[in-house]
């Protein structure tokens, strides 16, 4: 839990809406895919042993929020004409 955590308060350190530039895209697109995969590691590491609900809860939480995030910035970049 504390991983999930710890990713987390990272996630909610982004601001999507101070995206300027391309690289601002680039950066915000590989920190939300790295997050992804870092939810994806734990849960792998707890598939042989029993996971409790919360666990379970809290990763498809993370990954939704992650997710809908990911579709912001694509989204915001697809509109801005300096961006694209």
């Amino acid at each position: 839990m504390k991983r999930l955590d710890g990713i987390g308060h990272v996630l909610s350190g982004l601001d999507i809406s101070a995206i300027r530039t391309q690289a601002d895209v680039n950066r915000t697109l590989w920190t939300l895919d790295a997050a992804s995969k870092c939810v994806r590691a734990v849960l792998a590491e707890f598939r042989t042993q029993p996971a409790t609900e919360q666990l379970v809860r809290k990763s498809r939480n993370l990954i939704d929020l992650i997710e809908r995030a990911r579709d912001q910035v694509v989204s915001f970049e697809s509109r801005d004409p300096i961006l694209s």
